[in-house]
Parts: structure tokens; C-alpha cells; sequence
């Protein structure tokens, strides 16, 4: 479900979180994986330049060359990520942040933040919810 909001003279169309026909879930779902989260990490903290698919996979330890392919090719579809391959034998494949890759990059950032600061009162709430 998609509902009309109106900002400071503006219309736009934004998703009903609460709906359960939200489209905003399903891209929430999408960019809400630590795979994603890291391979956006990586291309922002590489100056937004391109890197290359085994450059990533060598910064994301325990990520499988299939999953790091799975994410990387749902970022391409997303528009958050651009995929160039280069004409050699192998061809080699590089990935660079879109423009609107980049606008996620901070909010990933905050949140990746967020997460650093709490992790260890979250564990330790866990481990007293199982004892």
C-alpha cells in the first residue's frame, strides 16, 4: 500500500510501513542484511571508487563468493551499486556505489554505529534471558 504524503508544498509517495502490502518492507528486508551493510561499508570507506569483486570478498571475511554474488547482484538490480566488467581473460568485474548507494551509506553508518555502541548490553541482556 502506498500512501500520499504532502512535505512543505511538495508531493510524494511513501510507503505504510504498518501494511503488510508495504513496498518499503520488502526494500527494508533488502538493505537490512549485514552483507549489504559491509559491501556498501566497503565501496564508501574505498572513497566511492571501484573495487573489484575479490577486493571485497578479501574484506568481508566468512562471506561466501555465492552470497557476496547473490548481494552483489541484488545491489546492481537496486540501482545502489553499478557493475563494470573488464574485456580480459578472466574478465574482471568491478563495482562502484551509485548516487543512490552513496545516500545510504551514511544511514548504514549510523546504524552500524548504533549497533557497535549497544552490542554488549544487548548480549548481556540475551544471556540473562537464558539463564
Amino acid at each position: 500500500m502506498v500512501t500520499e504524503s504532502t512535505t512543505v508544498g511538495q508531493r510524494s509517495q511513501r510507503g505504510d510501513l504498518f501494511s503488510k502490502d508495504c513496498p518499503t518492507r520488502v526494500l527494508l528486508d533488502r538493505i537490512g542484511g549485514k552483507w549489504v551493510s559491509m559491501v556498501i561499508a566497503l565501496l564508501a570507506e574505498n572513497d566511492f571508487a571501484e573495487m573489484g569483486f575479490a577486493q571485497l570478498n578479501r574484506g568481508m571475511p566468512g562471506v561466501s563468493h555465492k552470497m557476496l554474488s547473490v548481494t552483489l547482484q541484488g545491489l546492481v538490480r537496486d540501482g545502489l551499486v553499478d557493475r563494470r566488467v573488464e574485456d580480459s581473460v578472466p574478465p574482471r568485474v568491478y563495482y562502484q556505489l551509485t548516487p543512490l548507494g552513496m545516500s545510504l551509506s551514511r544511514p548504514l553508518e549510523v546504524l552500524r554505529e548504533w549497533a557497535e555502541e549497544h552490542v554488549e548490553h544487548v548480549d548481556s541482556l540475551n544471556r540473562l534471558q537464558s539463564h
